[in-house]
């Protein structure tokens, strides 16, 4: 008969488990855009507003980081203080995103293989998601299985940048964004489930709650950015700008080659 592990060490190994999961995610976000730098395709000479996000990014995916690494050497003390530092980095984080997403789609277009009106619409609500997740997540920070698994979820939304630049996205079009935005990313809280399943023979509702909302405001956002009023706010919103002059659905450019 299998015998469960004592309750100090089951907790260890959930520590473990999302240090090195931050590490993985981390990695997968900086391994994206240090990717797309190497082969040229981002230069230094972008305008200022993306290296201010840079910055922003950096600092929230250090911040995650470090707030695992401490909880995974016993140091909950510094843990607690550091949390502090998220109240104002979440919603710059996600201010930064929507400042680098309208400069993206009004300066080229955005992404060639996004629907301009996904893109505008379906990461709006992406974000806004990013940010009620981790609020919930420091609002339930008392209780540790919650907290973590929504700031999981939470920092997992993130990743689409970065994923995107791994990934063969042009192939998947018209499904990029769902493909790239959405299934790739939640991979990563499935992995948490199956974790927990192994642990504890249960998964964590935090774990469906968080992954739910996200699919299901994607799905909303889907609806709102394929009406009729999603197609004209988008094009009202490019309107006169040289993003305007590419096609609103994905597309392939002349001479593109993988």
């Amino acid at each position: 008969m299998a015998t469960m592990a004592p309750p100090d060490t089951a907790e260890h190994g959930e520590e473990r488990f999302f240090f090195v999961m931050a590490c993985v995610m981390s990695a997968l976000i900086v391994a994206g855009f240090a990717f797309n730098f190497a082969m040229g395709r981002s230069t230094l000479s972008l305008p200022p507003i993306y290296h201010l996000h840079g910055i922003v990014m950096l600092s929230w995916i250090g911040l995650y980081l470090t707030q695992n690494s401490l909880i995974f050497t016993g140091n909950v003390a510094m843990h607690r203080r550091l949390g502090w530092l998220s109240i104002p980095l979440i919603p710059l984080v996600a201010v930064m995103a929507l400042l680098v997403m309208s400069t993206s789609l009004r300066r080229t277009g955005g992404p060639f293989f996004f629907d301009q009106n996904s893109f505008l619409i379906s990461n709006t609500a992406g974000l806004a998601v990013f940010v009620g997740l981790a609020v919930w997540a420091i609002l339930v920070r008392a209780n540790t299985g919650w907290h973590r698994r929504l700031m999981f979820c939470a920092f997992a939304i993130l990743l689409g940048p970065g994923l995107g630049r791994l990934l063969p996205m042009p192939l998947f079009m018209p499904y990029s964004w769902w493909i790239g935005s959405i299934m790739v990313p939640m991979l990563l809280p499935i992995i948490g489930m199956i974790a927990d399943k192994r642990r504890y023979d249960r998964v964590h509702p935090a774990w469906f709650w968080g992954v739910g909302t996200i699919v299901a405001v994607q799905i909303a956002s889907d609806l709102v950015a394929y009406s009729e009023w999603g197609l004209a706010f988008t094009r009202d919103f490019l309107a006169g700008t040289p993003g305007a002059e590419r096609p609103m659905e994905a597309f392939i450019p002349p001479g593109f080659a993988m």
